[in-house]
């Protein structure tokens, strides 16, 4: 895989690096990895998993009601412990926090081909910012999608709505650049895509998720990519790219398999 990286002045991403380094390295030392023999194996592995999650997840009916749910035994784990649980705190801790390794790959792939180009042309700090904004931005709108409903409990991990934000704005910021992917069914043969296609593919599989029976069995969060992408989307168009036409067409970016 090669990141897209202009000729003339070559630029690093720093912010995309660090945010990637960040949520390897949570993961790296959470119990979902399973490479910390301190979180035990079987059962109490899946126990501390469970933990773990309700610590650093973010809640939907929290959000919305603006203080935690009172802690819960699983049957067969330890009681909990208590801890000062802030709502509004728990949407950014748990875009570091991520439900395995594919969850875990699938978004670092993203955010290291689409971010790189998105940082060049914003600015290392309101790169940043958006990206912390969109993925409130994401988490709020799905809490106030899933009030009321079964999903208003479910512990969200994951940096997906934040990503989705800088899809939507490399999407406005690129809508020429050419993606060049590997697909599998191909023999991962290279074929080069525009950008607004392979994203508006992607667009469209999590628009037609949304409210599909296997999202209740996989657990993704749809309509958090749906907002995020969105709100990439606008923010780039009306900070960006009002009355300042288009990026380097030139720029490509090369992405292995299919839009998740």
């Amino acid at each position: 895989m090669l990141r897209p990286v202009s000729a003339e002045d070559p630029f690093v991403p720093l912010v995309t690096y660090a945010l990637i380094a960040a949520c390897v390295l949570v993961f790296l030392v959470g119990p979902v990895s399973g490479l910390d023999p301190l979180y035990g194996s079987g059962n109490a592995r899946a126990c501390a998993e469970l933990a773990y999650y309700h610590h650093w997840g973010v809640i939907p009916s929290e959000l919305m009601d603006n203080q935690p749910l009172a802690a819960t035994t699983t049957p067969g784990c330890p009681a909990p412990d208590s801890f000062p649980k802030i709502p509004a705190l728990s949407v950014l801790t748990a875009m570091f926090v991520h439900g395995g390794w594919l969850h875990l790959l699938g978004n670092m792939l993203f955010l290291y081909v689409f971010g790189a180009m998105a940082e060049e042309r914003m600015g290392r700090l309101p790169y940043l910012l958006s990206y912390v904004a969109l993925g409130y931005l994401a988490t709020y709108g799905y809490a106030v999608f899933a009030a009321g409903g079964d999903s208003a409990t479910q512990t969200l991990v994951g940096a997906s709505g934040a990503i989705a934000g800088v899809l939507g704005a490399y999407l406005r910021l690129h809508p020429r650049a050419r993606v060049t992917s590997l697909l599998p069914f191909l023999l991962f043969l290279p074929l080069r895509f525009p950008a607004w296609l392979v994203l508006g593919v992607w667009f469209a599989i999590q628009w037609a998720s949304v409210g599909a029976p296997s999202a209740a069995v996989t657990g993704v969060a749809y309509t958090a990519h749906l907002i995020g992408f969105v709100g990439g989307f606008l923010f780039a168009w009306l900070l960006y790219c009002r009355g300042r036409g288009y990026a380097d067409p030139t720029n490509t970016a090369v992405l292995p398999g299919d839009p998740p």
